[in-house]
Formats: structure tokens, sequence, C-alpha cells
């Protein structure tokens, strides 16, 4: 049985990611945030929930006992986080991570949308940036996800663009950055140690259209 651990599952991301774990898949997924309180009720004998914080080693360490593979979307001091996350995974054997970043790290955002993502989240994206290279210098087998700016939309609907591509599109929903992840865990050599942007095609606008 495949064992899922979801850091930061009280995240819009992670919650699309467990419902969607839940639909394609009969892995059991551990929730890890720091209060259990906040999540709604699964009503699946397949969840387990840890508590703790991910910034503190002891904690993920923990989490990571018997765990398969690693789903992140986390916020904060992400540059700690993601050195934990390594660290943790390193000494637990754990060798497959699937990290959410952001899109604007590489300076890949091309235009008028790429100046807008500057300025709402340039103060952000350096330690997003950090994240990534603290992840992608290390011997774990990863995949970094840029997702575009996100949507509660009902569907699955994206496009993948590479780190060296310039970045398409402006939004995507929350669903389709879960499915890439279900595929990942379903397909672990799908985006092996790759960085990829996720976003909606067609959707070369300005902005968000709801901005």
């Amino acid at each position: 049985m495949t064992r899922v651990l979801i850091l930061g599952a009280n995240g819009a991301v992670s919650k699309a990611a467990i419902n969607s774990f839940l639909e394609n898949t009969s892995y059991t997924l551990r929730l890890f945030l720091r209060d259990a309180n906040r999540l709604p009720d699964y009503a699946s004998d397949r969840i387990r929930v840890r508590e703790g914080d991910a910034t503190n080693f002891e904690d993920v360490n923990h989490a990571m006992e018997d765990v398969d593979i690693v789903f992140a979307s986390l916020s904060g001091e992400l540059d700690k986080e993601a050195s934990n996350i390594v660290k943790a995974m390193e000494q637990n054997k754990v060798d497959r991570l699937i990290f959410v970043a952001a899109l604007g790290i590489y300076n890949e955002v091309p235009g008028e949308f790429g100046q807008w993502v500057d300025e709402q989240i340039r103060d952000y994206l350096p330690v997003y940036r950090k994240a990534a290279d603290i992840i992608e210098n290390s011997n774990i087998n990863y995949t970094i996800l840029r997702p575009a700016w996100l949507t509660d939309t009902n569907e699955i609907d994206y496009e993948i663009t590479h780190k060296t591509d310039q970045f398409k599109g402006t939004e995507v929903s929350r669903k389709s950055v879960a499915a890439v992840a279900v595929n990942i865990a379903k397909n672990p050599k799908l985006y092996l140690k790759d960085n990829i942007g996720i976003s909606k095609p067609n959707t070369n606008f300005n902005k968000p259209r709801w901005k």
C-alpha cells in the first residue's frame, strides 16, 4: 500500500490534492499540519493525521516514518522547511518529493503578466527560489511545481512548461495542480527531477481575469 505524506495539509492546494488522491487512488494519506482541528472531516479510513510544524526538523522527521511519497504545499520559512524535508527524506529513505513553489522565481513569466506577478509577490519570490534550489541540489527524486495564479474552478485543464521555457498562461485550477501531483505519484518517473510550470491553455492575458 502506497503511503503519501501531505505537508501543509490545511492549504487550499493540499485540500485539492487530498480529494484527488482519495478519488483517484487507493493510497493511504498522512496529513501533516499544525492544528488537526482545522481539517474537515474526510470520513475516510485511509487518512491519518500528524500534527507538527514544518520548520521543526524533529516534527518533519517523525512524519516521514513509513511513507513512500511526499507532497508539500507550504508557506512561510520555505527555505528552512525545504531543508528539513530533504534531510528527513534522506534519513528515512523516502525518495519521491512533489513540492509546490511559485511562478516567477526564474523571471520566466513574460510580458505584462510577468510584471504584474512581480508586483504582487516580489517579496515572497526569493524564499521560494531558495527552497527550489535546496531541493534541486539534493540527492532526492523531486518534481517542483510552479502553478499559475490559482483558481477554484472545478476543472482539470492544464499545460506544462519546463524550467528553461517561458511560462505560459495566467491561471490554473487547484484541481489541475492536484491532478498533476496524483499523476506523478502514480507514475514516479513522470517529470522526474524536473521543475515545471502549470497553467491553463489559452489564458495568455495581462493578468488573471478576475483581477
